[in-house]
């Protein structure tokens, strides 16, 4: 597949069949992040697959509330992947405070990019969410109180019939210029 056909099917899917995804797209999925770059080499990422039913429902509860309904279908996903941030290289550590930049956070973007690129090229669906209660997520996966989570990325079949849908973005001129902004 041409890396220009993957952009285009790569969406997020917010209906998921009921079907376990493979260990083995896992575990490639699992190396698309390993290979990600990030500022120093730092990889300021863990990942915790969370696969078991009952683990799986108190993270995806963990996603919305009564006042945040929007994130429902989390709980159609058979895997949420959590991210978590580490800490980074001390280079890595100067260079951000520095320059004032969240090395890390950027970082995680990439891998995650990576991953929700890698599992389209699968045949599988992602969902990256960044609307979490970090708390409750840490005390069931038993994530140290001092790591920060990253984000969370649903992954499943898409529901039968998933609409590939037309991409709406910003025309070219409204966020590219060449040589002044």
């Amino acid at each position: 597949m041409k890396f220009s056909e993957l952009m285009t099917i790569r969406q997020s899917v917010r209906a998921y069949q009921d079907k376990p995804v493979e260990d083995e797209k896992i575990g490639q999925l699992i190396e698309a992040v390993r290979l990600s770059p990030s500022a120093c080499n730092s990889q300021p990422w863990r990942l915790v697959i969370v696969n078991d039913p009952v683990l799986k429902r108190a993270v995806a509860k963990s996603a919305y509330s009564t006042l945040v309904s929007f994130n429902k279908f989390v709980d159609l996903a058979p895997v949420i992947v959590v991210f978590t941030i580490e800490r980074p290289k001390i280079i890595t550590q100067i260079g951000a405070r520095l320059k004032d930049r969240e090395f890390p956070l950027i970082d995680i973007g990439i891998a995650a990019e990576n991953f929700c690129l890698q599992a389209a090229e699968l045949g599988l669906g992602t969902c990256m969410l960044g609307w979490f209660d970090e708390d409750p997520i840490k005390m069931v996966l038993h994530i140290p109180q001092k790591i920060r989570l990253g984000l969370l990325i649903t992954l499943g079949y898409a529901a039968e019939a998933y609409p590939l849908r037309k991409k709406k973005r910003k025309n070219i001129t409204e966020m590219c210029s060449f040589n002044r902004y």
